[in-house]
């Protein structure tokens, strides 16, 4: 078997590769915007599923070696273009990333907005606590930010309000 024998043109890679990662890009930005580390199981089945489903779409009748070289520049270079245009046009920023959404005003939940967002009460609590507020009683605002993140305005500036971490790992000295 000759490795770097193509059995399809390198065009019809590229061009295969390029309209799923735009498929792609389409469908993270209509379904949702939820951060790596708040990826749930479901969320993690279907990333599986996608890649096992995309990956014969993209390389066609091609297993050699040259082949996956091409698809694996085009997509670096895709995501490098895609990048560059959102760093430098506000449009098309806009275009990829969703607005902030104000998940809670006053001390107070906003239902359709927690609703549209996907997003439960026990996850909007969890949130809350993560950056050590009791409850949604001592906030005056909490807003889905465009990369998932959810950030917290306490009522009392008074004592330090920790940044949204998650434990990774526990290290024992």
């Amino acid at each position: 078997m000759d490795l770097t024998h193509l059995a399809i043109p390198p065009w019809d890679l590229i061009l295969r590769s390029t309209a799923i990662y735009v498929v792609l890009m389409i469908a993270l930005r209509v379904f949702g915007k939820r951060e790596l580390g708040q990826m749930t199981i479901f969320d993690l089945v279907l990333v599986l599923l996608v890649a096992n489903a995309v990956q014969p779409a993209m390389t066609g009748p091609d297993s050699s070696l040259l082949g996956g070289f091409i698809i694996i520049g085009t997509l670096f270079i895709l995501n490098w273009t895609v990048n560059w245009c959102r760093i430098r046009s506000p449009r098309f920023r806009r275009l990829l990333e969703s607005p902030p959404r104000v998940l809670a005003a006053a001390g107070a939940w906003i239902p359709g907005a927690l609703a549209k967002e996907g997003i439960d009460q026990s996850e909007a609590d969890m949130a809350l606590r993560e950056h050590g507020v009791s409850g949604i009683d001592d906030t005056e605002l909490v807003e889905l930010e465009s990369d998932g993140s959810v950030s917290v305005v306490p009522k009392q500036k008074a004592g330090r309000v920790r940044p949204r971490r998650r434990l990774r790992m526990l290290r024992r000295p």
